[in-house]
């Protein structure tokens, strides 16, 4: 699941993350998620790290149409949902049928919070596009028989950098969807030393650089891709 360290106590921050719901505008909708801390914990609320990657792509104008886009530990929902709206694109009419230009979205998590996310995603995307988003459970290490090998143009992650007994587990499946053309974007704030080794680990794989970061929420944004590459999006 999306689960970060999280100490209680008051504040701002711990009333936004024990309140029902987050209402956020994207993509020109809003999106109003459902949070439910009591039955799910740090799995069923919004963190930064969410946020900030959401922006990011919107900021960039990352092109995801007919792209496809995998989330790990999504949580609520909310990248995911993000994505599929900033990923929607247009039918082209060929001579003998008819095919969808926009993303195809993959939003994962393990089963615990299946439900939970579902019922976010359904109920912030618009009809038509519903279909193009999936949730699907993944155990990162477990599942991987379940994912086509280096399928996706884009694997993401938001605040999943945080249990080092988890590490290995990620970096099998990070190497299990990704081709040579995959970009993996991760958006993490770095709270202790093993984050960096994290990503210590996941540089002796791929090729990582920052491309971003947000001063007002600590938040770090990495782009990794196999081998030497530094492509533009």
């Amino acid at each position: 699941m999306a689960l970060v360290p999280y100490e209680e106590g008051g504040g701002w921050a711990a009333r936004q993350l024990h309140s029902p719901s987050a209402t956020f505008h994207f993509a020109s909708r809003t999106i109003r998620l459902q949070q439910d801390w009591r039955r799910l914990g740090v799995a069923a609320v919004v963190w930064d790290a969410a946020v900030v990657l959401c922006a990011y792509l919107e900021m960039e104008g990352i092109d995801l149409r007919d792209r496809s886009v995998i989330e790990l530990g999504a949580g609520t929902g909310l990248l995911g949902i993000v994505v599929t709206l900033l990923g929607k694109g247009f039918f082209v009419v060929s001579f003998k049928a008819i095919y969808n230009c926009s993303a195809r979205v993959t939003i994962t998590d393990r089963a615990a919070a299946l439900e939970f996310l579902e019922s976010n995603v359904q109920a912030n995307l618009p009809p038509e596009l519903r279909p193009r988003a999936v949730v699907k459970e993944l155990t990162w290490g477990k599942d991987l028989d379940n994912f086509p090998p280096g399928a996706f143009d884009f694997v993401l992650g938001a605040d999943i950098v945080y249990l080092e007994e988890t590490f290995a587990e990620l970096l099998q499946t990070l190497e299990h969807l990704c081709s040579e053309q995959t970009v993996i974007l991760l958006s993490c704030r770095i709270r202790y030393e093993r984050d960096l080794k994290f990503l210590k680990m996941l540089r002796d794989r791929f090729s990582v650089y920052e491309v971003h970061y947000d001063s007002s929420k600590d938040v770090h944004i990495y782009k990794a891709q196999r081998g030497s590459r530094k492509d533009d999006f």
